[in-house]
């Protein structure tokens, strides 16, 4: 299942929002720098590559399907996005293997955003994972989100969970989404066309989890042939760490720290024991830091599994 948010057709639990944006787009109320706010992997960006398409294909082929908020494969800008190859649509993300969105990603968008837009069209700038840009980034990208063109806009997201500098946020009108437990499974189950309570044991699924972070650890399951279901948290988290697979990209080193969470929350609900807590301080604290400085990751596993786990 590719989980890659710019090729997702369908649309999930962002209806009424979606609504709004598009009466504000068709009233020619939106804003030009929107940041949309909420825990990572509720579905944030895709949401975004739907407004995104809304846009652009209005006057093309196969627009997009208002009624069941789904994007038309055969869609032009949409193609040409998942190629990223849309000449009115520039994105910065975080890449992989990377601690921050570096000032040279910013410096190209700049150099894109003072170009002609293609037939006089809206351009796009999306900035994926921005709490990622560091004061030289986020200081380069506030010279062009200051007063854009009147036919550009920013659309910026953000896990909530992650601090962002201050004269980012400043500058943008910011959308808040979020998910009950509930919400998040019922979703996950519909994209993956499964119930996911059948693959995971019940230590594993709990309400630090997100879509993405369900959808990931349900592709991560079929992919290795591992059965899950059969995994306690400690087990799951143990076969992370031993085979380094949090290595493989930034979503699965976020999906284990989030993992690091649950265990505490399922070790303190059974034994409410003051070190337990002491510990889960411990290591939220040393996660914040590792995230906020660079600091490296491997040893923070390693710690976690010599301290905790007792293997």
């Amino acid at each position: 299942m590719n989980l890659d948010p710019k090729n997702q057709e369908i649309l999930l639990g962002f209806n009424n929002l979606f609504n709004h944006f598009t009466y504000l787009l068709d009233n020619k109320k939106f804003p030009n720098k929107i940041m949309i706010s909420g825990p990572k992997g509720i579905g944030k960006s895709t949401f975004a590559y739907h407004i995104i398409n809304y846009i652009f294909s209005k006057n093309e082929k196969n627009p997009y399907d208002i009624n069941e908020y789904k994007i038309q494969s055969e869609n032009r800008s949409f193609n040409l996005i998942k190629n990223l190859s849309h000449p009115n649509f520039y994105l910065i993300d975080l890449l992989d293997g990377k601690k921050i969105i570096e000032i040279s990603q910013v410096r190209r968008a700049i150099s894109y955003s003072q170009k002609s837009s293609f037939n006089d069209n809206y351009r796009i700038v999306l900035i994926d994972n921005v709490e990622y840009l560091n004061s030289y980034s986020a200081n380069a990208l506030l010279k062009i989100i200051e007063e854009p063109n009147e036919k550009l806009f920013f659309i910026l997201i953000h896990n909530n969970s992650k601090k962002i500098i201050k004269t980012i946020k400043s500058r943008c009108i910011i959308f808040k989404k979020n998910f009950s437990y509930d919400e998040n499974l019922s979703i996950a189950n519909d994209i993956a066309n499964v119930n996911l309570k059948d693959f995971f044991n019940e230590t594993i699924i709990n309400h630090y989890l997100t879509i993405g972070d369900l959808l990931q650890l349900y592709n991560f399951s079929i992919n290795n042939k591992l059965d899950i279901k059969k995994l306690t948290l400690k087990d799951l988290l143990l076969y992370l760490i031993n085979f380094k697979i949090y290595k493989n990209n930034n979503d699965l080193t976020n999906l284990t720290f989030k993992l690091i969470e649950s265990y505490f929350y399922y070790s303190f609900l059974n034994n409410r024991n003051s070190n337990i807590y002491k510990l889960y301080e411990y290591f939220i604290k040393k996660i914040d830091y590792t995230n906020k400085f660079n600091l490296d990751i491997e040893s923070l596993f390693l710690e976690f599994k010599n301290k905790v786990t007792n293997e």
